[in-house]
């Protein structure tokens, strides 16, 4: 009974609270109509937000997105309408209140869900917290997207890059998750190789240390130019050339690289039995005369074995 009554002055000393223009208060949602949401404060009076003074995001539901007994924050901005209630909003408050938290999230790397709402010159906007924010087409995806007008409607993940609350001016990055993505899904192809494995590929780039190979996969190997023959050579033009296809052995896996060898695989020929080698002719045998008279059977006269 004494709770009740305490309960009671306390409600009614919170009625006649001074409300003014500007204020951001709790308040709870206790009707929504097609073009307003009706709130109580614990005032004499009840508070109105006007379908407009909900959000920016054009993606905003106020059927939706609010539900009865729900607390939120909104601003008054007219502490006595015509009819005696008092106006609040909610995106006044939001856009107060947002650019704390949005920090926040920029230094925590926080991933957003965002919806490509409008191409724009030289990028794309959606919404972050209902806060209208900017992708560059140079940060849309991995590679510079010329034709931003084809991401309109599509869903990107993206992380915050730039906040500046004063210029209330957000910017976010989606080829940063997208570089991340790669990286992992690479880690994971390359994961399943193991040194010892033999590749075929196409040779994709040619350097004057080696060449890259295109082993299939998204995955690209690098042959030095010492694991590309037996023989000394100054330059991989002078074995290989670019768009050949060649098979070659994983000598070395560390973290991304892949290190290959083209002449591992000539090592583990077998000679054929018909493979003839030429004689240089200074060492070749005189086959006019009698006998053996070749220089190596001349530096053997005389010795005894």
């Amino acid at each position: 009974m004494t709770e009740s009554m305490k309960d009671y002055e306390d409600e009614l000393e919170s009625s006649f609270q001074t409300i003014k223009e500007g204020d951001i208060l709790e308040v709870t949602v206790i009707g929504i109509s097609d073009t307003e949401v009706t709130v109580d404060f614990n005032y004499y009076t009840e508070g109105i937000i006007p379908l407009e003074e909900c959000s920016d995001d054009p993606a905003f539901s106020i059927k939706n997105d609010l539900n009865i007994g729900e607390t939120i924050q909104a601003m008054v901005i007219d502490s006595e309408n015509a009819s005696g209630s008092v106006i609040f909003s909610m995106k006044e408050a939001h856009n107060l209140l947002i650019w704390d938290e949005l920090q926040e999230d920029f230094e925590n790397r926080r991933v957003f869900s965002v919806k490509i709402t409008e191409a724009v010159p030289a990028g794309v906007t959606g919404y972050v917290k209902g806060v209208r924010a900017f992708i560059p087409a140079s940060q849309l995806a991995l590679e510079y997207v010329e034709d931003t007008e084809n991401y309109v409607g599509m869903t990107v993940e993206a992380i915050i890059i730039t906040v500046e609350s004063k210029e209330k001016r957000l910017v976010l990055s989606a080829k940063s998750i997208a570089k991340e993505h790669a990286a992992a899904e690479q880690s994971e192809k390359i994961g399943r190789l193991t040194v010892g494995d033999i590749v075929t590929g196409t040779i994709e780039r040619m350097e004057s240390y080696g060449v890259f190979i295109d082993i299939g996969d998204g995955l690209m190997g690098l042959c030095h130019i010492s694991q590309i023959t037996n023989k000394f050579i100054k330059s991989p033009k002078e074995i290989v050339k670019l768009g050949e296809t060649v098979s070659a052995k994983i000598i070395k896996l560390e973290g991304d690289r892949i290190s290959l060898s083209i002449k591992a695989l000539m090592e583990d020929e077998v000679p054929k039995e018909n493979e003839t080698y030429e004689i240089p002719e200074e060492f070749q045998a005189n086959t006019d005369s009698e006998g053996d008279e070749s220089p190596f059977a001349k530096l053997l006269k005389g010795i005894e074995l």
